[in-house]
């Protein structure tokens, strides 16, 4: 609405690569509709006619979309508003008499929208997770007085985020006068780096978040290795606790297992509860399915949540975008209720386009990534556990995700083909018997699926 015709234009452009890059589904179901409305600085808002477009946008699609804005407007983030956000937005807009995001700081700080679909009522709770839940619900009813920090870690996909929103949804509910602060890790540290780059007042930087009531920071793995943002966030951290507010952190792995976080940080996160959340169980992905078939109003036979569920094991986030594909299909045929034909119709086009994208350079990129191992290194001669376990992964996924003869993969490691029949046996002993190990190889395979790659 607030872009020139030349920024329009290249919004365009960025449609184009992005339907290049996603499957013919995604982009239809969630990404075309969106609409740029203003372009403020490096930050782009985009509005959705579909709550739930919001939702898996964030979920999977984020970095495709940064990538895209970036290259062609020459944004760094982007920010999902609703009809009614949007509403509000140019309400915020037309009273100041500039860019919402300029307005009155109390205004902006605080104004996170939680994805109102994301409750304590709508978290199905199960074994792998109910004292998790717990520990959410009591520091819901009673900040920062039983668990502060409270540190939640998990696998992609198993509702950490869910607990963040539905904590955020039910303290709005009791007290809208709260304020509370929810950031990504990675906001969190560009933020930080824009307050440098920019000459911005790094005191209104600190405002944002030291005034909060509730702090929320998801995925705080992605701390590592940032020794700026560490500083920041060890004394954001202890003013806030020192205060009496709450925080509340997830994270892909607990404090131990950050690489080249910080001791005083790591001893921080532990001083309060650190519970894990596991993979749920098949009766519990049954019942996850059916609660979001229920909450989003569509209709399946439960042939098709037995289907999903032991289909996908460890990612609710894309059993989930699974199911809402069946019922697509299902509604472009012409039938009310999604039946087991859809599902199979689903899942083959889910796979085949997953495995059409997976590389064995994509593989050893995003292995090296989750391990925060340097490539050089895994390529290499080192022999130190920390890089011979990513090696022997990749070696793993190979053999198990492409074509290729086991000859070729040795030779992308510059070593004999029985290191890789080694590796391939090794990890897959090692994923019976060691739950970490599976949640690990299975965190990385999500990725693979999920993340684009050229």
């Amino acid at each position: 609405m607030f872009l020139s015709d030349a920024e329009k234009k290249n919004w365009a452009e960025a449609l184009g690569q992005l339907e290049r890059e996603l499957t013919a589904v995604s982009f239809d179901l969630w990404v075309k509709s969106l609409t740029p409305l203003e372009k403020n600085g490096q930050l782009l808002y985009l509005v959705s006619p579909s709550d739930m477009a919001i939702t898996q946008i964030a979920s999977n699609h984020s970095a495709a979309i940064n990538g895209a804005i970036n290259q062609y407007l020459g944004c760094t983030s982007f920010k999902l508003l609703n009809e009614a956000q949007k509403d509000e937005y140019l309400k915020a807009r037309k009273k100041a008499g500039e860019p919402a995001s300029a307005i009155a700081k109390d205004n902006v700080l605080y104004s996170y929208e939680f994805n109102p679909k994301f409750t304590f009522e709508n978290f199905v709770v199960g074994k792998s997770n109910q004292v998790v839940y717990a520990a959410a619900y009591s520091v819901a009813n009673d900040l920062a007085k039983k668990f502060n920090p409270l540190f939640i870690y998990g696998g992609a996909g198993l509702g950490k985020t869910h607990i963040l929103h539905a904590i955020g949804n039910y303290l709005r509910e009791k007290n809208s006068q709260l304020k509370i602060t929810y950031v990504t890790c990675e906001r969190f540290t560009n933020d930080y780096i824009d307050a440098m780059r920019f000459g911005k007042d790094v005191t209104a930087f600190r405002d944002k978040y030291r005034n909060s009531d509730v702090l929320m920071v998801d995925d705080i793995q992605f701390i590592s290795n940032k020794t700026g943002t560490q500083e920041e966030f060890f004394h954001t951290f202890n003013e806030l606790h020192q205060a009496g507010r709450q925080i509340i952190i997830t994270s892909d792995r607990p404090p131990k297992e950050i690489a080249t976080l910080e001791e005083r940080l790591r001893s921080r996160f532990a001083s309060g509860l650190l519970q894990d959340i596991g993979s749920p169980d098949f009766e519990t992905r049954v019942a996850i399915l059916q609660k979001k078939a229920l909450v989003e109003g569509w209709n399946a036979d439960d042939a098709v949540y037995y289907f999903i569920a032991e289909k996908i094991e460890s990612n609710i986030r894309e059993m989930e975008g699974v199911l809402s594909k069946v019922c697509f299909y299902a509604g472009l045929s012409g039938k009310n209720k999604a039946g087991i034909e859809h599902a199979h119709e689903a899942l083959k086009y889910e796979i085949s386009n997953a495995k059409e994208n997976i590389t064995a350079d994509k593989i050893i990129d995003v292995v090296c990534k989750y391990y925060n191992v340097n490539k050089s290194d895994l390529m290499g001669k080192k022999k130190n556990k920390e890089i011979v376990d990513p090696r022997m992964i990749c070696m793993y996924l190979m053999t198990e995700l492409l074509d290729i003869p086991l000859t070729s993969i040795g030779k992308i490691f510059a070593r004999d083909h029985t290191t890789v029949i080694h590796a391939r046996d090794k990890i897959t002993d090692g994923i019976r018997k060691n739950n970490k190990l599976k949640t690990a190889i299975n965190d990385i395979r999500n990725m693979l699926v999920s993340t684009p790659y050229s």
